[in-house]
């Protein structure tokens, strides 16, 4: 079982200001859902490989779906061009990737997970399926089969942006 710990209380006997209950509002339960999760699982690449959300990200990005340019991991994870500049920079000195500059295009480089990053990666899934085991387990299949539904449609995880 997984314990999520917050620090968070909400007082019932507050005075209402307005009828606009923040915590019936969609996105505000959204981000709070995801940043609980993630802080949870967060501990997982940090502790053991000392890798920060956005380097764990592009390690999943390129141990998924194969070689990639930085851009294209921008595009697919909507993650902003800096934060990910930052991570492959950390991620290469940890011998966790690779770079080569594309002939056809000086700009742009290739990142690959080297041998290490590889390991790295399939230790990290494994524990990350574990994680969303345990994430949903009080939950029914047809519950779940929901929820991941309705996110991904959320999301527009089913529509990919140009």
């Amino acid at each position: 079982m997984i314990a999520i710990v917050t620090n968070n209380s909400y007082p019932t006997d507050m005075k209402k200001i307005s009828s606009f209950d923040l915590l019936d509002f969609m996105p505000y339960l959204l981000n709070q859902a995801a940043e609980t999760a993630s802080r949870a699982f967060s501990d997982t690449y940090r502790k053991k490989y000392g890798m920060l959300q956005t380097e764990w990200r592009v390690v999943f990005h390129l141990g998924r779906y194969g070689d990639m340019t930085a851009k294209d991991i921008c595009d697919r994870a909507r993650i902003h061009k800096t934060k990910v500049s930052r991570a492959v920079y950390a991620l290469e000195e940890k011998r966790f990737l690779s770079r080569q500059t594309l002939s056809n295009d000086r700009r742009h480089e290739v990142l690959s997970l080297t041998d290490q990053g590889a390991r790295v990666y399939n230790d990290l899934y494994r524990q990350a399926q574990d994680f969303d085991s345990e994430l949903t387990a009080e939950f029914s299949a047809d519950d779940m089969a929901k929820m991941r539904k309705m996110l991904i449609k959320i999301a527009e995880l089913d529509h990919p942006t140009e």
